[in-house]
């Protein structure tokens, strides 16, 4: 097992007596990408400016090599920070952006030379040192951000959503050289996102945070196929959660079926949170099924049709790539590794029906900025 190279221990943030963090908890291994994913305020950006040493906590603990970093500032912190805007000098080029932190520390001008071109290298930018910022694109000042940050050798680097502005194309070739970079470099990335994609593609381990706390950590397998509550089956990919009884170990009964399972060490006739992602369903005919439905929705995605099957006025949505349309009666088959339970929570009742897909689409807009 890694070191802890960082830990935060019962962390309290609080703005305007609002609690921004709530007894935050959490160890980052040495050398490792972890990622804080939640939504815009669940205080992913503020947990990462504790460690960045631009905020000091409430209440609790930050450490740093076992350390306290508890009044430390930021310029004496192993930590370097990249944000959404990559603060670039645009008055100066390439070669005297990455120069900077060494010039400040007054390198050699020989060791600043090699540093500078070792780290275009990496960056996959070699022979750009005199062009001017304003000529780079978008993934171009990134990597320039980036080579900047790492030239004094951090031991952590800080990541606050630096794809964001970047298009899709874009953003999954940067997620790739991300990863690459960091293994190559061998030091810790801390990269904060709201973008679940990101998450899954590029982390060792994944921390999913809601109204200032931690819901789960875990590799992204773990987080995608064992979610611990409804928010964080919601908020990884798409979910049916539905309302089920636990009639005993290894079988379970929902939308008026009782169904083999994998998962046991509940209580008899526990009430519980069934899950059943869309891709894990099997569309048969409807004599065939273990339950049955009316199509009420078809969009066809390219790689698979998304469709929306109301089984009894619970709405499911079912990726295949069968061709139905809607008024279809359908069947549906569900295997027993394709159904996870998980204990009753805040978020029971509140995530996995699809009636309100459309609306949700509707109002995607009204996502604002964290903090």
């Amino acid at each position: 097992m890694k070191n802890s190279i960082v830990e935060l221990k019962n962390v309290f943030v609080s703005f305007d007596e609002e609690k921004v963090l709530d007894g935050l908890n959490l160890n980052i291994e040495d050398k490792e990408f972890i990622t804080l994913l939640g939504p815009s305020g669940c205080g992913k950006t503020t947990t990462l400016r504790l460690i960045a040493g631009f905020l000091d906590p409430d209440n609790g603990k930050i450490l740093f090599e076992g350390k306290d970093l508890n009044g430390v500032p930021a310029y004496k912190r192993q930590v370097n920070t990249i944000f959404q805007r990559y603060a670039l000098f645009p008055h100066l080029d390439v070669f005297e952006n990455v120069a900077f932190g060494m010039r400040v520390k007054k390198l050699p001008e020989a060791e600043i030379k090699e540093n500078v071109t070792n780290l275009l290298k990496l960056v996959n930018l070699e022979g750009f040192e005199k062009r001017k910022i304003k000529t780079l694109s978008g993934g171009q000042q990134q990597r320039i951000a980036i080579a900047r940050a790492i030239a004094n050798r951090p031991k952590v680097l800080l990541l606050d959503e630096p794809l964001a502005a970047l298009d899709l194309k874009l953003r999954k070739d940067m997620q790739k050289e991300l990863r690459r970079m960091q293994q190559q470099l061998g030091i810790t990335f801390v990269f904060v996102t709201h973008d679940q994609e990101e998450a899954l593609t590029m982390s060792d381990r994944v921390v999913v945070m809601d109204k200032g706390k931690i819901q789960q950590v875990g590799t992204p397998q773990d987080i995608y196929n064992e979610p611990k509550n409804a928010f964080v089956a919601d908020f990884i990919g798409e979910s049916n959660i539905l309302d089920g009884t636990m009639l005993k170990d290894l079988y379970v009964e929902f939308s008026g079926h009782k169904f083999n399972c994998l998962d046991k060490g509940f209580e008899t006739n526990e009430n519980v949170d069934v899950v059943v992602r869309p891709e894990d369903v099997d569309i048969v005919e409807p004599d065939k099924g273990m339950l049955n439905g009316v199509v009420t929705s078809v969009d066809f995605l390219g790689v698979h049709y998304e469709i929306i099957v109301d089984i009894g006025g619970f709405k499911w949505m079912i990726q295949t790539t069968d061709e139905k349309k809607v008024g279809d009666n359908v069947g549906l088959n569900i295997e027993p590794d394709a159904i996870h339970i998980m204990k009753k929570s805040e978020y029971s009742g509140l995530y996995g029906d699809y009636s309100s897909f459309s609306e949700e689409m509707d109002h995607i807009s009204d996502v604002t900025v964290e903090e």
